[in-house]
């Protein structure tokens, strides 16, 4: 079992934790050999992280068995000079490396990018962190809502009454915390291309917090360029767009909801000869005048009418056949069980030691002529000697010196 073809050839020394860890997960779907340095008798600590767990509560993170899956796992002593030598040894042979800490953490422990590039000047870095790696902040410690709440993406509640009474928290998904390893990717990737391309490598960082402030330029450059930012017409006190009505949610006769998305004139046209309603067509929504709120409530009364009288199913068939846009209103159960995810071949299957058979979501990239099926993430540390001995050549005695004494010793050198 194996991801994709794409990046076959390219081996990455991964040292990451938690949502960073995700950038060598896209690697590895991709195809890259990533080999991932854990530490401590539990590695990576999002090998138990998450809300949901697999057989049991203390079970494996499903957070983990997606950004660790296809990966090897060695466990290196970094704190040792052994374990700093064998990082590097390994680092000879690698393409890149992905340093997923707080900001810094391969220079404190003396194997940061001046050390990597003089045993391989090609070698590419990407250092992934919370607040980067400099500026005030840079040494607090973060984790994915503090990215979203720094940058102004995340709601949060916080009632004057106490927990027991009204509970304190955010409201919003977190957004940074999963894109981190997207970015990071195609950041380390590029520079992969260019040190191909010159025989130079670099260094390369993405922080989750960069990652916030960059998400919504509609938000942060308007808000850059206040002085000559210019807000579009709108009808409505808090600023929503003229032609709201025709880009909203409406509840269908199922109790379910589908989104409308007649954004466009095209779109707008369409659905009203469709649904026999031509009256609307000149009800003007772009207008600012006094009677903007009165048509924009009129079309969205009659749209609440309209919607009501078809299944969810129904509307998504009737904009099909008649090219408007919009689609389902899902839970994610729903989106499971949805016609279009399943004709997809979204998800792919394999079986779990003691647990029987799962169900996973595959990569969102799709390679024509490829299925991409890779296989779950090692146990932390069973890859150890394996990679010691066949990347960096060492020996029973080294492999044993280099390892961290710390991690369970899922896989021991062989005697003799």
């Amino acid at each position: 079992m194996s991801g994709y073809s794409l990046l076959d050839g390219v081996r990455v020394l991964e040292v990451a934790q938690l949502a960073p860890a995700s950038l060598g997960g896209h690697l590895a779907d991709l195809g890259a050999e990533v080999i991932k340095v854990e530490s401590g008798p539990l590695g990576d600590p999002v090998r138990v992280g998450g809300s949901r767990a697999i057989g049991e509560p203390d079970g494996p993170a499903f957070m983990h068995l997606r950004w660790n899956r296809g990966k090897k796992s060695i466990a290196l002593d970094l704190r040792s000079p052994e374990g700093k030598q064998a990082f590097l040894d390994l680092a000879r042979s690698c393409d890149a490396v992905v340093e997923g800490m707080r900001g810094g953490y391969l220079d404190w422990l003396g194997v940061g990018y001046e050390q990597l590039r003089q045993v391989n000047p090609k070698i590419v870095l990407c250092t992934v962190s919370g607040m980067g790696t400099d500026g005030p902040y840079r040494a607090l410690g973060t984790g994915g809502p503090v990215f979203d709440a720094y940058a102004g993406l995340r709601e949060v509640n916080t009632p004057a009454k106490p927990p027991a009474e009204g509970m304190a928290g955010s409201t919003t998904p977190p957004i940074a915390m999963y894109a981190l390893g997207a970015y990071g990717a195609m950041g380390l990737l590029a520079a992969l291309h260019k040190a191909g391309a010159t025989g130079v490598g670099c260094h390369v960082e993405v922080s989750g917090i960069d990652v916030a402030a960059a998400w919504m330029p509609d938000l942060v450059d308007a808000e850059l360029n206040r002085d000559r930012s210019m807000p579009r017409p709108s009808w409505l006190p808090d600023g929503r767009l003229p032609d709201w009505p025709r880009l909203e949610a409406y509840r269908t006769s199922d109790g379910e909801a589908i989104l409308f998305g007649s954004h466009v004139e095209k779109f707008w046209h369409n659905f009203l000869v469709a649904v026999g309603r031509q009256d609307l067509i000149g009800v003007d929504l772009t207008s600012t005048d006094a009677g903007a709120a009165a048509r924009a409530d009129l079309v969205w009364r009659a749209l609440t009418e309209i919607f009501a009288q078809r299944t969810r199913a129904e509307w998504v068939q009737l904009f099909l056949e008649h090219g408007i846009a919009g689609g389902p209103v899902n839970s994610v159960a729903d989106m499971l069980a949805d016609p279009h995810f399943q004709a997809r071949e979204n998800t792919y299957r394999v079986d779990y030691p003691g647990v029987g058979e799962l169900e996973f979501v595959v990569s969102p990239v799709r390679v024509a002529g490829e299925k991409f099926a890779p296989a779950l993430p090692p146990v932390a540390g069973a890859d150890t000697a394996e990679v010691l001995r066949s990347v960096a050549g060492y020996e029973d005695a080294r492999i044993t010196a280099a390892i961290d004494p710390r991690t369970p010793r899922h896989e021991a050198p062989p005697a003799g």
